[in-house]
């Protein structure tokens, strides 16, 4: 290594650190009344449709930020660190006004209203952090991405941490048998939120290959999905996507419903929700390394095989918890580890002056699709029990890998990992 390039290299790692830090401190703010829900349900007695609620708002909120900043093509005319830092700090601020406000000045319509603005700034710092490791990344980008996607995996699984191990004392008011308080819990979270801003704000700057300012073009958002490239990597997303938040939203309360159906102890069964949403972080990274030698359609295919074929044998093993972790921890290493490789590949395939535009575009999609599925889940179980829930997740994986087979074919998917489809 050169003295010229070597300033080079550790400027990258040093921006690319910081980003990661930060992504993995804003995210605690996705899942953070998720995974407080058994409080929440004790406090207000929430009906099975409000404890959905309360991660369909910040699906539904990312999904009309992410539009609005796609057709405003704001991801490619801010400065994404800039853009990042604001909304994490608002986000942080949005979520702190649940706990602060609280019953009984608050209803919980409120607090959905709350969640669903701190949806809306999330568009503001998942796919610009995306575009930002884009820019510091060409032949390693599926590791950089990969790398960003595990610190939001492990940042979302956060709080079922917070929830799961006493650090501030248990209960008080809202507070469950043996849980730590509501309130604490969201206030941690909003915390951590705003170091990441700060992280951002002062640690991280975009990359040598970040494209100049776009001029404003609100039909671009459209032209990306007509593009056939950008349009099976898209599929292969939303099928990824089908299946990926409605098991991260009621994987770790099926866990608690078998241990307590078990006799098991049931900080053990929130203990095993951290580490499935958790080890996805793991295999973000480790797809990352894979994609950029082996391709990304092999990933993600491969990825999506394993996520399916644990959607179809989950619910059998409700009876037997500790198969059933060993089974929830795998398919939380899967179904995850695909993610960053479709937006590495809407990165390789699409327009760079309009990338943060087609990740912005790419996640609203699939984010808007989850609210389906999320939804689909409560009503189910009350029919069919958890065994019968999650094979109709696996169509999800089906569409997925049918659509990255499909791109792995086409001649445009040689501008994927330097060539390697």
């Amino acid at each position: 290594m050169t003295p010229r390039t070597a300033p080079r290299r550790a400027d990258k790692w040093r921006s690319l650190s910081a980003l990661i830090a930060a992504e993995f401190l804003a995210m605690s703010l996705w899942f953070s009344a998720s995974a407080v829900v058994p409080q929440l349900s004790l406090e207000w007695e929430l009906s099975g449709a409000q404890k959905a609620w309360m991660t369909m708002s910040v699906q539904l909120g990312f999904v009309v930020g992410a539009l609005a900043s796609a057709v405003l093509n704001l991801a490619d005319r801010v400065s994404s660190h800039k853009l990042f830092a604001a909304c994490a700090l608002l986000g942080a601020l949005l979520n702190a006004l649940i706990p602060a406000l609280g019953p009984p000045a608050q209803s919980v319509s409120a607090i959905i209203a709350l969640r669903f603005a701190t949806g809306v700034v999330l568009a503001g710092v998942y796919p610009p952090g995306m575009k930002l490791a884009a820019s510091w990344s060409k032949a390693d980008r599926g590791l950089a991405i990969g790398l960003l996607v595990g610190a939001l995996t492990l940042g979302s699984a956060l709080p079922h941490l917070l929830n799961a191990v006493p650090l501030f004392g248990t209960g008080g008011t809202g507070g469950a048998a043996g849980m730590p308080p509501w309130r604490t819990v969201l206030f941690a979270a909003s915390g951590l939120a705003a170091l990441g801003a700060g992280i951002v704000a002062v640690a991280v700057r975009p990359g040598p290959h970040a494209a100049s300012a776009a001029p404003f073009d609100a039909r671009y958002a459209l032209r990306a999905l007509a593009d056939k490239p950008v349009r099976f990597a898209n599929l292969g997303y939303l099928g990824h996507m089908w299946e990926l938040y409605a098991m991260w939203t009621w994987v770790p309360l099926f866990l608690i419903a078998s241990y307590e159906v078990s006799g098991r102890s049931v900080a053990g069964a929130r203990l095993a929700g951290f580490a499935t949403i958790g080890a996805g972080a793991l295999g973000c990274v480790l797809a990352g390394l894979l994609a950029d030698r082996l391709g990304r359609t092999t990933i993600t295919i491969a990825s999506l095989v394993v996520s399916g074929t644990c959607c179809l044998v989950a619910g059998a093993f409700f009876d037997h918890p500790t198969a059933l972790t060993v089974i929830c921890v795998v398919w939380g290493f899967a179904v995850v580890a695909d993610s960053a490789q479709f937006s590495a590949a809407v990165s390789e395939l699409s327009d760079p002056r309009y990338l943060g535009t087609a990740l912005t575009m790419q996640t609203s999609l699939g984010f808007l699709l989850t609210l389906v599925t999320i939804q689909l889940v409560p009503p189910l179980v009350e029919r069919l029990g958890w065994s019968g829930v999650f094979p109709l997740l696996a169509a999800g994986p089906v569409v997925g890998a049918i659509s990255m087979l499909r791109l792995r074919a086409l001649p445009e998917a040689t501008k994927m990992a330097g060539g390697r489809r």
